[in-house]
């Protein structure tokens, strides 16, 4: 595809899209995506508890009318009035998440005497607050979204004669005025009034449990909580709820629903390394916003995944270009929260949870949170052991004051599993074997420990301005032992291998300082980000080798050698690497107007790098600049320019460091909220070039070569959120086009491994919302993986695919009840390669998972 087609297949999606949307839309700007627990309680002199409130809701379906919406500016915030007829009183239920917070009232209707009657919008009502919307969600449903500045607001509720009355008081003023300190202190100590009109107040309960599938917010792109419809960058978000729903217990199968990633290499199935945009991101994995070491991520504690696209150096210093992962972990509760669930299913897996929360003193200033899981078995390959995994995380918070806190968390995995190499090539294509057949010896194991311990502190010097200080310490010791395949005779099928057997310590130590502030140059608003980023990083590796007998392919023999202990390995080597690094950026988003928005940044990082026998030290700046145009406001457009900077981990054979990896991305897209900002679509078209980038060496598998340049070029569709009422989807589609433009080695024109050209998903769920068989629901998942480059010699082909799922699930009150059938037709298709012909990871036949869980 060259280039002026490229761009005119982008401008003609960007027009289309602005041509269905019709001009008078007007949409809320958000959508609920995971309840977090973020509303106080704020009881006055005799409360009406929520049961008591409930029980005064009429039993009719019968719809109430919402005659008339009052917002009144108070001293706290803001007084949201919906006026009934006769008083009539109504129920509600929250939704809130993020910066929003968003309550459904079903069995009501707006009927306003101006406008079109079925909405009311205010935007900047008072300070702290972006916007109030109250619309009809459906026929049914009222939906009353507030949005805050730099946090949720504070929610109090009253029943009154004139209707429902919401108080919110707002976390951050949006204006960009500071109190004085004689102002700070009257407000800080003057006591709360009681209503005048005898209202009283409501309590609302909020539990900690994920809703829905569509995410209004994220802080990968900026680290600050944006409005994704402000980021003039590619960014996606797979919710909790996609988690459970498709019970996915590897990232893998959780970020098969993101457009184009693909699994690259797995390490023998001990890891997990992503292919974003064409390129692997070896060292792109971030766990609330730190770059993460652990070979295979735990999903039991995640509130979220959230995936950048892009060069992303000038928030996260030294990174390749294709993206980042950020795991968003689960954060204490303020309210009680206890759920149990146990997982069950094909291949003898076994896999219970339990994830507890709520405060620790009376007070509620010291919260906690407590996620652990057991695993064992899933594994469909014939080996004689089993996958064992053990993982725990407490988190404490601590709420020293209203404007001081702090969060110490830890967690620890213990992961004993086979060491796997896959399958072969075989010509051009995958050797035709049975995909369980083990090309290896049964027992090849390996065994990880892994450790994370940190802190999180933030202190709010007043409304607009904050400071947050974290430290994060890793370590990973693995050990493996393993007989490596090696070169095929596809005449007699006897595949080569030899005995390895590896132990690698990592120890990693990030500190992190952010200050951020907002301010206005006249009708301009800023939001400054400066920030300071410390790292240590050490690798020790010590492999032993031995050889051993080959085996055939079709007719394997296995344990016709015994396998060496340590010290009876003749041949070894081993190396240590130790890795520095400082970073300072600086970012400003600026908001020209309502509807333009300026994203600048620039970061300079300085990395130091020594082995055994060399030493190397880089310095680079990373820029990033985009621009956001709001033409509607359900519709943004956005193009962008980042640059990224990667010093290359691997060493050449003479133990030599290779110079460090550079990426330019260059990108425009679309996004749009549809739906009442319930569903939301991602349009993006890019290109990416990326120089000196180090692959393995194929006469030295355990050391690395530079390539020159390689190039992708893409598309990318993404759909996320509720079409209906209990209807949720998430899809995608991309086209890849990414291959090597100059290189020494390896042919110009050669497509890069493992990228298929095309590649879609599609996972939608449905639950019914009324009757009887409220609470039933089924799922139905496809995912399509075209032809890909099994190497980079372009020498082997993995065939394309369609996999489909299927769930069938049950919610009712507090539990929860599924099956979920992965691969439902048992198709045969490969996972993906280890960029070489020894190391193809075979996908999985038809599997079930069952699941109960339970909430209390």
């Amino acid at each position: 595809m060259n280039r002026q087609l490229f761009y005119s297949i982008c401008l003609t999606g960007i027009v289309s899209a602005l041509i269905v949307q019709p001009a008078s839309a007007q949409v809320a700007l958000t959508q609920s995506s995971s309840l977090q627990d973020i509303t106080q309680r704020r009881l006055r002199k005799h409360p009406i508890t929520t049961t008591e409130f409930l029980s005064q809701v009429p039993n009719s379906p019968t719809l109430l009318e919402v005659t008339g919406v009052k917002a009144t500016p108070t001293e706290k915030g803001i007084e949201l009035i919906l006026q009934t007829t006769q008083g009539q009183q109504l129920q509600i239920t929250n939704r809130s998440a993020n910066n929003n917070f968003i309550a459904d009232i079903p069995n009501a209707q707006l009927r306003l005497p101006s406008g079109d009657g079925f909405t009311f919008r205010s935007e900047k009502p008072v300070e702290g607050i972006t916007e109030i919307t109250v619309t009809n969600f459906d026929a049914n449903t009222i939906r009353v979204t507030v949005i805050g500045e730099a946090g949720l607001p504070t929610a109090e509720l009253f029943d009154s004669d004139e209707g429902l009355i919401l108080g919110f008081t707002p976390v951050v003023s949006s204006a960009q005025t500071t109190q004085s300190p004689a102002q700070e202190s009257e407000s800080e100590t003057q006591p709360e009034q009681p209503s005048t009109q005898g209202d009283q107040p409501i309590e609302l309960v909020v539990t900690g449990e994920q809703d829905g599938y569509s995410v209004p917010n994220a802080t990968s792109a900026t680290r600050t909580d944006t409005p994704l419809r402000d980021i003039p960058q590619s960014i996606q978000v797979v919710p909790r709820q996609v988690l459970e729903d498709q019970q996915a217990i590897r990232a893998s199968e959780a970020l098969r629903n993101v457009s184009g990633v693909q699994r690259g290499n797995t390490s023998g199935g001990a890891s997990e390394v992503f292919n974003i945009r064409g390129f692997q991101q070896f060292g792109g994995n971030f766990r609330d916003g730190f770059r993460d070491n652990f070979p295979l991520v735990e999903t039991a504690n995640l509130e979220r995944i959230e995936v950048l696209k892009g060069p992303a150096s000038v928030l996260y210093g030294n990174l390749d270009p294709g993206g980042v992962v950020n795991y968003v972990t689960k954060q204490p509760l303020s309210e009680p929260f206890y759920s149990v669930g146990l997982q069950a299913g094909s291949f003898g897996l076994v896999r219970p949870t339990f994830d507890l929360s709520g405060p620790l003193n009376s007070e509620r200033t010291l919260l906690y949170r407590l996620n652990a899981a057991y695993e064992r078995g899933g594994n469909f390959r014939d080996f004689n052991q089993e996958v064992e995994r053990f993982f725990i995380s407490p988190v404490i918070t601590w709420n020293i004051s209203d404007r001081t806190d702090i969060t110490f968390e830890f967690e620890y995995v213990n992961d004993q599993r086979p060491f796997d190499r896959g399958l072969v090539a075989f010509g051009t294509g995958v050797a035709n074997i049975p995909f369980d057949r083990v090309l290896g010896e049964p027992d090849d194991f390996s065994e990880s420990t892994e450790l994370r311990a940190g802190y999180r502190f933030e202190h709010r010097f007043n409304d607009n301005w904050r400071i947050r200080n974290r430290f994060r310490f890793s370590s990973v010791d693995s050990i493996s032992s393993f007989a490596q395949s090696g070169s095929l005779n596809e005449e007699t099928g006897e595949l080569s291998r030899t005995f390895f057997g590896t132990e690698f310590e990592q120890k990693n130590y990030e500190l992190q300082t952010d200050l951020l502030g907002k301010f206005a140059t006249g009708s301009v608003e800023h939001t400054l980000l400066f920030g300071v980023d410390l790292s240590w990083r050490t690798e020790d590796f010590f492999v032993p080798s031995a050889p051993t007998s080959s085996i055939n392919i079709f007719n394997p023999v296995y344990g016709n050698v015994s396998r060496p202990s340590r010290g009876q390995f003749p041949d070894s080597f081993s190396f240590r690497t130790e890795t520095n690094s400082l970073g300072f950026f600086l970012q400003d988003q600026i908001t020209l107007s309502e509807n333009l928005k300026l994203l600048i940044g620039g970061r300079f990082d300085i990395v130091n790098q020594t082995s055994e026998s060399s030493e190397l030290q880089d310095d680079a700046f990373t820029p990033r600049i985009g621009i956001v145009y709001q033409p509607l406001p359900p519709i943004s457009l956005y193009a962008s320019f980042s640059r990224s900077f990667q010093p290359n981990s691997g060493t050449r054979v003479d133990g030599s460091l290779l110079e460090p990896v550079r990426g330019t991305q260059y990108e425009v897209g679309v996004r749009g909220e549809f739906l009442n900002g319930r569903l939301t679509t991602n349009l993006a078209a890019y290109e990416i070039t990326k120089s000196n980038i180090g692959v393995t060496d194929p006469d030295n598998l355990d050391f690395f070569i530079p390539v020159g340049e390689q190039r992708s070029l893409g598309i990318e569709l993404d759909v996320t959120g509720e079409i209906l009422p209990g209807w949720n989807i998430i899809a995608s589609y991309a086209y890849t086009d990414a291959r090597v433009t100059k290189d020494d080695n390896l042919q110009p024109g050669n497509l890069l491994d493992g990228v298929p050209f095309n590649s879609a998903s599609l996972w939608s769920t449905y639950e019914i919302q009324t009757g009887d068989l409220r609470g039933l629901g089924f799922g139905l998942g496809l995912f399509y993986v075209g032809e890909r480059q099994g190497d980079l010699n372009n020498s082997f082909q993995v065939p394309s695919y369609v996999r489909t799922d299927a769930s069938m699930f049950y919610r009712r009150d507090n539990w929860r009840v599924g099956i979920n059938v992965n691969n439902l037709f048992n198709v045969d298709y490969i996972e993906g390669t280890g960029q070489r012909r020894n190391n193809i990871d075979p996908g999985a036949p038809l599997t079930v998972r069952g699941t109960l869980s339970v909430e209390f």
